[in-house]
């Protein structure tokens, strides 16, 4: 199984400390899934301009064929302006209409209030839907109260994070029986 944690934001430490915690649950319990972070604030990545996401050379070609490539897909987010970062949206913007096809898609959002609890309800499910993924419907919010010194301070935080994992890996691995299943029926 390959799992691509994705940081959607190329500034603050919240998201990536939040996926962090996600890469060290998934190495503590499932070492034999192959996971990668990518970290938007490491790659310059170009702006979509319409073109195959194949055609794209260097590092916007590496995280999108990263992403094709993966079995799921663990995105974490800050929440900026009541939505998601332009830097998540270009990826998606990068990415064909199909390319979460099979995959599971799973979240955690950083913000610094619980006044934008929702937003992943009203704008990154409905992108998610509509590139075909199979979402993990609980989502972990994380507050900014929830941090210090670029550390979770909340037990229940990482509980949370701990089951979005342990979620993302038993809903990715039922899908993929499934898959295998329908195939199996036909004959050639």
């Amino acid at each position: 199984m390959n799992i691509v944690l994705l940081s959607g934001s190329i500034v603050g430490s919240k998201t990536r400390t939040a996926m962090n915690e996600a890469m060290q649950v998934l190495a503590d319990k499932y070492p034999d899934v192959t996971a990668t972070m990518i970290d938007l604030a490491e790659y310059d990545v170009q702006f979509s301009d319409g073109r195959n996401y194949l055609e794209y050379p260097g590092d916007t070609g590496y995280v999108t064929s990263a992403i094709m490539s993966a079995d799921a897909l663990m995105i974490g987010t800050p929440v900026f302006q009541a939505s998601i970062p332009a830097t998540l949206k270009n990826i998606f913007d990068l990415l064909p209409q199909n390319a979460l096809l099979d995959k599971v898609v799973s979240m955690i959002v950083t913000a610094g209030s619980p006044k934008h609890f929702l937003m992943p309800e009203q704008q990154l499910k409905p992108i998610l839907a509509y590139m075909k993924a199979h979402i993990v419907q609980t989502y972990v919010f994380i507050e900014e109260k929830d941090f210090m010194r670029k550390q979770i301070v909340n037990d229940d935080v990482k509980f949370r994070i701990e089951r979005l994992v342990e979620d993302t890996v038993t809903l990715t691995e039922t899908h993929a029986q499934i898959r295998e299943t329908k195939e199996a029926a036909y004959d050639f």
